[in-house]
């Protein structure tokens, strides 16, 4: 479809429609996985702190194995074809947990192995995801998409949770994961039903090695000073958000004695904060600056990091919903507005590898971040552990501010080299 087919507004946009949707439903289902597995190790199967952190840190590890060459051989394949393939994987290895818990069989190491082999095939449905939404959308469509793509993943962060421990009360954390094997299905059937024709990849030339075409995407990413300085600014801002996500279950569960009901509700509450993130993104980069909202939206969410280790028992865990809603409002209003700059600012044969390198950067240190609060949190403690995490949080924010970001108002200022002719101001 050309640009001048495309519906003027997303909504009418059928197939679009098809792919969030498909997405959406996902979202929801593993939501609840997101509850319902360190729940099962935790309570179910006694998993200490450190081995619920390796549990968290399994889940993302495949970013800084795979990223790069996920990036490569994306940008080699059809794109729908390797989303609808990566849905129905993740369903049927999910799907394997249940099986083996009515069995009697499930361990701590199928958990590690399924939530491993799950972060392999997501690598490759979220590059594919990325780099296939400009290929569908006009240009001056990506901010409103990534926007709605985004209220999605904050609606599914309120509802999956309270879905999840809702379950997990009714029926226990293993069959729990079940309605995540469904949302995959469904996902798979509604992105199978896009009809527009996807742009045949770009032939390679004779002799091209997937080194080289990695060292591209690498070379594209780390050359641009704008994008070299926002990934310094995701990452480490992931790597200690992670730090602090490996210790909340056991934090809720441990330390404020939280039931796995309870677990659900907190974190549906905190994810209210994602969904107004998400509704007001579009209306904040215009009145703040579709530059300048990425690094204050990094300084609104500091104060909430510093709360959150004085949550106490009781009624006090509504303290970890309130601070959840105020780093997920600022994360999805900063994520809508650098993750349309880097689509715009991409050559569309490289998208797939710029994605792939930029996960590589910002979710490669998942893991590693996930390991280091388990360490730290058996160490020092769960509470020190996570000011540890808010520390390091506040501070990435001085990447941004030391790049032409936080010298201009809008992306449109930037020079031209940097995306400041590209099509991602927000009116």
């Amino acid at each position: 479809m050309t640009t001048a087919q495309r519906p003027s507004s997303l909504w009418r946009h059928r197939d679009f429609m098809h792919l969030w949707g498909g997405q959406a439903v996902s979202e929801v289902g593993s939501q609840v996985t997101f509850i319902a597995l360190p729940l099962l190790a935790v309570i179910t199967l006694h998993a200490t702190t450190f081995e619920a952190a390796l549990l968290e840190a399994a889940g993302s590890a495949a970013f800084l194995l795979i990223a790069l060459q996920a990036g490569s051989l994306v940008d080699r394949w059809r794109k729908k074809r390797i989303m609808v393939w990566s849905d129905l994987l993740r369903g049927v290895l999910l799907a394997s947990v249940p099986v083996a818990h009515l069995a009697g069989i499930l361990t701590l190491a199928q958990l590690y192995v399924v939530a491993l082999l799950i972060s392999v095939l997501t690598v490759f449905f979220d590059v594919a995801y990325q780099a296939y939404l400009p290929m569908l959308v006009a240009d001056d469509q990506l901010v409103d998409g990534n926007a709605k793509i985004g209220g999605s993943q904050s609606f599914a962060q309120v509802a999956g949770p309270s879905v999840g421990g809702a379950l997990v009360g009714a029926v226990g954390a293993a069959y729990a994961v079940a309605v995540d094997v469904v949302s995959f299905a469904v996902s798979a059937v509604l992105t199978g039903r896009v009809r527009d024709p996807e742009p045949a990849p770009e032939p390679r030339p004779a002799g091209a090695r997937l080194r080289t075409e990695i060292r591209a995407g690498l070379a594209f990413v780390f050359g641009h000073r704008v994008l070299r300085k926002v990934l310094g600014c995701t990452a480490t801002h992931n790597f200690f958000a992670n730090m602090t996500g490996a210790l909340d279950v056991v934090f809720l569960v441990r330390v404020l004695g939280a039931s796995g009901r309870t677990v659900g509700f907190v974190f549906a509450l905190g994810a209210l904060g994602g969904l107004a993130g998400a509704a007001l993104a579009r209306r904040l980069a215009t009145r703040v600056g579709t530059a300048r909202i990425v690094w204050v939206s990094v300084l609104v969410e500091a104060p909430f990091l510093f709360a959150r280790p004085f949550a106490f028992s009781g009624w006090g865990v509504l303290l970890v919903s309130l601070t959840g809603a105020g780093m997920a409002a600022a994360s999805v209003v900063y994520n809508v507005a650098q993750v349309s700059y880097r689509q715009a600012v991409t050559p569309r044969h490289l998208l797939g590898r710029m994605t792939a390198s930029a996960r590589f950067v910002v979710w490669g240190v998942s893991p590693l971040g996930a390991v280091a609060g388990g360490a730290l949190g058996t160490l020092l403690g769960i509470r020190t552990t996570l000011f540890i995490a808010a520390v390091g949080g506040s501070l990435s924010v001085l990447w941004v501010l030391a790049s032409p970001l936080a010298r201009v108002r809008d992306v449109a200022d930037l020079p031209p080299e940097l995306g400041g002719t590209a099509a991602v101001a927000a009116s």
